[in-house]
């Protein structure tokens, strides 16, 4: 395919730099991603030229500030094809999304003896807030299984809903499995029975094209800094019929139309969920990446990153005593193994000795290593600027370390 990845990589100054002597390879993308040139210079440029804060000044710059953070929710808009320019909120990130829907849809909604469903395959990010949700009202948690390969078991879902089920919330891509999940189905099988669903799509914006209205879903939410930008942004997409219904989840300024010492009325959507001074800076670099993106284009990006992953796999499967944990017929650029008899985070500080960065752990998905067995894995997650010849390399450090420790 044509995929100029020597032009892409020089746009990653990290990318250009030595771990321990040895040219450094990330392969830690699911944890966050790197950032491009372009997003780098365009935060250093609005910092020094327009910096000033958003929706209060009638001063030029704060104009211009304005202006450049509302272009990026017309932006986002645009990218996940969603209805509406103010169903898109700016949050500080994937988590900051899903507390608020927890928290502002179950205030309207839940009541004692409803449920919550959710997978088993969850982040903790999609998984605590609902718990905590259903201990504050009484509510039931039910779970969505899945098989030994990693792969949901969608018959069980029309079991699990009730007249009682008042959301269904599930990853887009398992952080831990790689697992790419039907959630087009999921969510058809959820409006069959009147139940909204919220998926977690901050493994899936990256690598693959997120339309919300194909979708139908009724929330979509993501981080920033998945996608190329900085941190400490997000976006909770959500349809106007249930953004409108709910309450705000925070007060303070720019989320208000009226307030007396008495009483406060509230602004229309989206303002009424970007409660305090938003982090409008993010969003422009938000906006950056998203250009950046398209400019390369998301198709092109899948494909490049599944030849990635489908090499890695073949190389890694062929490796005695190498154990992968998600094998799901449809996944993303994410593989969690283990080596037989050595422990994830000792295998994981050696590797890192060879100028590899890989993560070690649960990946904040406890349940999916309770299910397995076992304590965390290692978890190696690729971006469209890795390359197959420091998956070699990767594949080279794994044999040193089953080398060492027999």
């Amino acid at each position: 395919m044509n995929f100029d990845i020597e032009k892409i990589r020089a746009d990653f100054p990290i990318l250009n730099q030595k771990i321990y002597g040895k040219d450094y390879i990330y392969f830690d993308n699911g944890a966050t991603t790197q950032k491009p040139i372009q997003v780098i210079n365009a935060v250093s440029e609005f910092y020094s030229s327009i910096n000033s804060n958003i929706h209060r000044g009638v001063h030029l710059l704060s104009e211009k500030s304005t202006k450049a953070y509302e272009d990026v929710r017309a932006k986002v808009q645009k990218f996940i094809n969603a209805e509406h320019e103010h169903e898109i909120i700016f949050t500080k990130g994937t988590t900051d999304s899903i507390n608020l829907i927890a928290f502002s849809f179950g205030e309207k909604y839940v009541n004692k003896g409803d449920e919550i469903i959710v997978s088993a395959m969850e982040h903790h990010s999609n998984l605590v807030p609902w718990q905590m949700l259903c201990q504050r009202k009484n509510a039931k948690l039910k779970i969505i299984h899945f098989d030994k390969n990693g792969e949901l078991e969608t018959d069980k879902i029309n079991d699990l809903i009730t007249d009682r089920t008042k959301l269904l919330a599930v990853t887009h891509i398992s952080n831990a499995l790689g697992t790419i999940n039907p959630v087009k189905k999921i969510v058809q099988l959820a409006h069959n029975k009147n139940v909204p669903v919220l998926i977690d799509g901050a493994q899936a914006i990256q690598h693959t094209i997120v339309d919300v209205q194909e979708i139908d879903c009724d929330f979509y939410v993501f981080s920033g800094h998945k996608i190329y930008a900085e941190t400490g942004i997000g976006v909770l997409y959500g349809k106007e019929k249930f953004l409108n219904e709910i309450p705000p989840y925070q007060g303070g300024g720019d989320m208000v139309d009226h307030v007396t010492l008495e009483k406060s009325t509230y602004l229309d959507l989206p303002f009424k969920f970007e409660a305090g001074t938003s982090n409008y800076v993010g969003a422009v670099s938000l906006g950056i990446a998203i250009d950046y993106i398209n400019e390369i284009g998301l198709n092109k990006i899948a494909e490049y990153e599944t030849e990635l992953l489908n090499y890695a796999t073949q190389k890694m499967q062929a490796i005695e005593g190498l154990t992968i944990f998600g094998n799901a017929k449809n996944k993303a650029s994410v593989i969690s193994f283990l080596l037989k008899n050595i422990h994830h985070y000792d295998a994981g500080m050696i590797i890192d000795k060879m100028g590899i960065a890989v993560r070690t752990g649960s990946h904040c998905a406890q349940p999916v290593m309770t299910y397995f067995d076992i304590t965390g894995t290692i978890r190696a997650s690729f971006a469209f600027y890795n390359t197959k010849e420091e998956i070699d390399r990767f594949i080279e450090a794994i044999l040193k370390v089953k080398q060492m420790f027999d």
